[in-house]
C-alpha cells in the first residue's frame, strides 16, 4: 500500500498534462438517466429497424449502450444506419446530462490540479458535446480547453488512442509528462498504445478487479487521494 502510495505521489507530481476520462473520473453521466435504460431503447429501436439479427445476445443485454452500437458499427462500417444510431445516443447522452452526479473530489482536484498550471484534456467514448455540456454545467470549461470524444468513426473510440494522441498534439504535450485517468481497460490500453502514464480510478471492488487484472499497477478507489497528494505539493 505505501509503494502504490508513492507511485501516486510520483504519476502526480511528474504530469504536467492529464487525460481525463469523463463518465467515472469526472461523473456518473447516467445517474439520472440509467445507461442499462438507454441501451435498452437502442436494442429495440435496431429491432424496429429490422436490424435486430446483427446483434449479439452480449450485445442485446450489455447494460451498456456503446456496446450495441459498437456491434451494428462492425457489421455495417460508414453506413447511414450507424450514423442514424449514433447521432441518437449522442441525443441520450445530452439528455442524461442535467440529472448526472460529478464524482466525489473531481471538482475541486480539478480546479487544484489546474490551478498549479497542469493542463487538461476530455478523453472520452461518450459524445463531446455531452461532455462540454456537462462541464459547462460545473462551470469548468476554463480547466478543460481541449474535448474530445466518440466521432461518427467507430474505429476510433478508445482503445484506439486516437482521441489521447489528439488531444496531446492540441495542448503540445509531450507523451512521457501526460497522464491519463480512466476507469476502464479500454482507457488504460489507450494509454498504453499513446505512450503516457496511466491512473486508475474504480469507484467499487469489481471496477478495481477489472483495471487490475488488465495490467493497472495504481487504482485509487476516492479522488480523495489525488487531493491530498496535490496539497501536500509546494
Amino acid at each position: 500500500m505505501a509503494a502504490e502510495k508513492a507511485q501516486l505521489s510520483s504519476l502526480v507530481a511528474s504530469a504536467r498534462y492529464v487525460l481525463w476520462d469523463l463518465d467515472g473520473p469526472i461523473c456518473r453521466l447516467f445517474a439520472g438517466y440509467p445507461a442499462h435504460e438507454i441501451a435498452g431503447e437502442l436494442v429495440n429501436k435496431i429491432d424496429l429497424l429490422g436490424m435486430g439479427a446483427l446483434l449479439t445476445e452480449q450485445e442485446r443485454s450489455s447494460n451498456d449502450p456503446q456496446e450495441a452500437l459498437r456491434g451494428v458499427h462492425e457489421r455495417h462500417r460508414g453506413s447511414d444506419l450507424v450514423l442514424e444510431l449514433e447521432e441518437w445516443l449522442t441525443r441520450r447522452e445530452l439528455a442524461a446530462v442535467p440529472k448526472a452526479r460529478p464524482t466525489p473530489y473531481a471538482d475541486p482536484v480539478i480546479r487544484t490540479w489546474s490551478s498549479l498550471g497542469v493542463r487538461f484534456a476530455i478523453t472520452t467514448n461518450n459524445a463531446a458535446a455531452a461532455a462540454e455540456a456537462y462541464i459547462g454545467t460545473r462551470r469548468l470549461k476554463d480547466c478543460f480547453p481541449y474535448v474530445y470524444g466518440r466521432t461518427s468513426n467507430l474505429d476510433q473510440m478508445k482503445p484506439n488512442p486516437y482521441c489521447l494522441e489528439e488531444a496531446i498534439k492540441a495542448m503540445g504535450a509531450v507523451p512521457a509528462a501526460t497522464l491519463m485517468i480512466g476507469d476502464a481497460a479500454t482507457d488504460l490500453e489507450a494509454a498504453r498504445q499513446a505512450g503516457v502514464e496511466f491512473l486508475g480510478y474504480a469507484r467499487n471492488e469489481d471496477k478495481e478487479r477489472t483495471l487490475r487484472e488488465a495490467g493497472a499497477e495504481v487504482v485509487v478507489r476516492s479522488l480523495d487521494e489525488v487531493l491530498v497528494v496535490l496539497r501536500k505539493r509546494p
